[in-house]
């Protein structure tokens, strides 16, 4: 654990953000990740270590207001520590000169807002869908049990790790115990849970704190992610479609100014989920469809839980990544397309010859741990490397992409470290 003073150093002329020094060592800030309405976050770095530190900026927005975030953000964290799917706390302490308080969090890689951006009409894989989905219910379910909601949860929010290869829960700083609100506003516009849209209204025109009487508990997740995986399912934001939208209309309903779901949310997934229904098996839609609703039960009693939701046959389904998959969420492993079309018909010491090849191109950008050329005809043009770490894998990723060898033009994507230790190497999706 980090001491809690840590000195303050300049960093120069170029990049005005502290280091921040303990135990002999620094954190350099290498450079800003995010800005929201009361912390701001930055990449920064000691030797190899990584992580992220969030320090309290709210501008002109209100000081205790951000203060106070910060201080349940940081009581939620030390108390669920060690769950796989909830990003990790590293240190807490306050930055002098002036008094900040700062976060020290793990690094985390891409987010579920910037791969709908990237999917470009799409949707989401049901590979990602289900991954996603199950990443973030037992998260939930852990913190439910735990009597904490997150009362946040967003695209923005849940975040790839590359070290672990799963999703996570980030910014709990308007998490509360279930039953015990103490937030005046929760939830952001468009994810808002119906029972969310009342107590936020009332608070409004009550100009208090919040009321005694608050509805809002754990269910006000599950809505949210209900919302979330429609939105990867159709790769469009609900909020966005402006009023009285055509799927709205044709389901049946108008767009409520406060919610895009409300009264008719049923309906509304029924119609959301027809216009992928002929690429997918009619049975998977079926309880995927099943999930979403279970989610989105205008009565808050009647909601799915965490635990109930990840009961849903849709988890035991196996489904294999595509390569839009493969290509935004980092691994550890390395997979080249178009480096060896034949390896099952290379002599011993040729074949020898490539693997020595991959490796020593390979060890440009990182510690390679190990090389595979498969010989089975269903494997055919795969090769792959896995490396110590992720972010040299990354480098490999971006530097071999787009390469030429023997006349041919190698695509670099990643794959899952768990199928490649099991060697279960599945040619991805198109």
């Amino acid at each position: 654990m980090f001491s809690t003073a840590l000195s303050v150093l300049s960093t120069g002329p170029v990049l005005k953000e502290p280091l921040l020094e303990e135990g002999g060592s620094s954190w350099r800030v290498v450079g800003p990740l995010g800005r929201g309405a009361s912390a701001t976050v930055f990449r920064v770095g000691r030797g190899t270590a990584r992580a992220a530190l969030k320090r309290v900026s709210c501008g002109d927005g209100d000081q205790g207001r951000a203060l106070y975030g910060f201080v349940r953000e940081r009581n939620v964290l030390e108390n669920v520590r060690g769950h796989a799917n909830i990003v990790q706390l590293y240190g807490v302490f306050m930055n002098p000169g002036p008094l900040t308080p700062c976060l020290l969090l793990e690094l985390l890689d891409i987010s579920v807002s910037e791969l709908l951006l990237r999917a470009q009409n799409r949707g989401s894989s049901l590979w990602m869908l289900q991954h996603c989905t199950r990443d973030v219910l037992h998260a939930l379910a852990f913190l439910h049990a735990r009597g904490y909601v997150h009362a946040d949860l967003k695209p923005q929010n849940i975040l790839w790790s590359a070290k672990d290869e799963c999703f996570k829960l980030i910014d709990f700083g308007l998490s509360f115990k279930h039953g015990e609100q103490d937030v005046k506003y929760i939830q952001t516009e468009g994810y808002r849970a119906p029972e969310a849209e009342i107590q936020n209204q009332a608070a409004s025109l009550m100009g208090d704190v919040f009321s005694s009487g608050s509805k809002c508990g754990c269910p006000v997740d599950l809505w949210s992610l209900g919302i979330i995986l429609l939105e990867m399912y159709w790769a469009i934001r609900l909020k966005d479609l402006g009023p009285s939208p055509e799927w709205a209309v044709s389901a049946g309903c108008t767009r409520s100014t406060i919610n895009p779901l409300l009264p008719h949310s049923l309906m509304v997934v029924d119609r959301i989920l027809s216009f992928r229904e002929d690429l997918f098996s009619t049975i998977l839609v079926c309880h995927l469809r099943d999930l979403i609703k279970g989610m989105l039960v205008f009565d808050r009693c009647q909601r799915s839980t965490a635990m109930a939701a990840l009961q849903n046959p849709f988890f035991n389904i196996p489904f294999a990544p595509n390569v839009e998959d493969l290509l935004f969420l980092p691994t550890r492993v390395l997979r080249l397309l178009n480096l060896v079309v034949d390896a099952h018909m290379l002599p011993d010491d040729e074949y020898q010859d490539v693997l020595e090849d991959v490796k020593e191109e390979c060890n440009k950008f990182g510690e390679v741990q190990s090389v595979l050329l498969p010989k089975e005809e269903s494997n055919k043009g795969q090769v792959f490397v896995e490396f110590s770490d992720p972010v040299e894998c990354q480098a490999a990723q971006q530097g071999l992409s787009g390469r030429s060898f023997d006349g041919k033009l190698v695509v670099a994507t990643f794959f899952p470290s768990d199928a490649y230790r099991h060697g279960y190497l599945y040619q991805p999706l198109s």
